[in-house]
């Protein structure tokens, strides 16, 4: 039956969500229509359709330890020239971020990944193109603000014609169908999250 590549990610909320997307539609990045705008918990993964219950019941567990926590986006940087890609800058909510990314990749976990590069979450809004391009992407949000409350997360399914499409959303603080829910709470005020590993570059289900 082969494999489906599957990804985990927060959505970028409308209007700035449309927003960022239709930008990046405008620096001539080809994929721009098949990526919902995101930040990256879980870059593209390959799994077997099988495994798909227990993922979304691990993700429900991850999302059962977790509590709203702030996000802010502002302004624009790079990864060039590790990595062709310009993205916004999420300053306010990374370390949050961070935490639940490492428990959606937990060794013990049914997507267990290394990564290639030190997880940096951000949101691209450009990849792959043209040096004149990338450059226009970067000038032109580099003021750029948003900012909003994540109350959860979801995963998403890449269809053969490269379109990622939303498959569950796991709000925080919910338990899954079990009932089990992590120990440990991240708040993101009363106590400090621990940064950890991830991809930047290819980083996204999406890029």
């Amino acid at each position: 039956m082969g494999t489906v590549t599957l990804g985990v990610s927060i959505a970028v909320p409308e209007p700035h969500g449309s927003l960022l997307q239709q930008r990046r539609a405008s620096f001539g990045d080809p994929a721009a229509h098949g990526i919902p705008t995101h930040i990256t918990l879980l870059p593209p993964t390959e799994a077997d359709p099988a495994d798909r219950p227990e993922i979304e019941a691990h993700l429900a567990r991850v999302a059962a330890a977790g509590r709203p926590f702030e996000l802010r986006l502002s302004g624009t940087d790079t990864f060039r020239p590790l990595s062709p890609v310009v993205f916004v800058q999420l300053v306010e909510g990374a370390s949050a971020c961070s935490w639940l990314q490492e428990r959606v990749r937990a060794p013990e976990g049914p997507v267990a990944r290394e990564l290639a590069f030190p997880y940096h979450p951000h949101v691209t809004v450009a990849h792959g193109i043209s040096e004149e391009s990338m450059d226009r992407a970067q000038e032109e949000l580099a003021e750029f603000e948003a900012s909003w409350t994540a109350t959860g997360f979801a995963l998403y399914e890449q269809g053969s014609d490269l379109v990622w499409r939303l498959q569950r959303k796991f709000t925080f603080g919910d338990s899954d169908d079990s009932g089990a829910a992590f120990s440990a709470v991240p708040r993101q005020v009363a106590q400090p999250l621990p940064a950890c590993g991830g991809e930047a570059g290819s980083f996204a289900p999406l890029s």
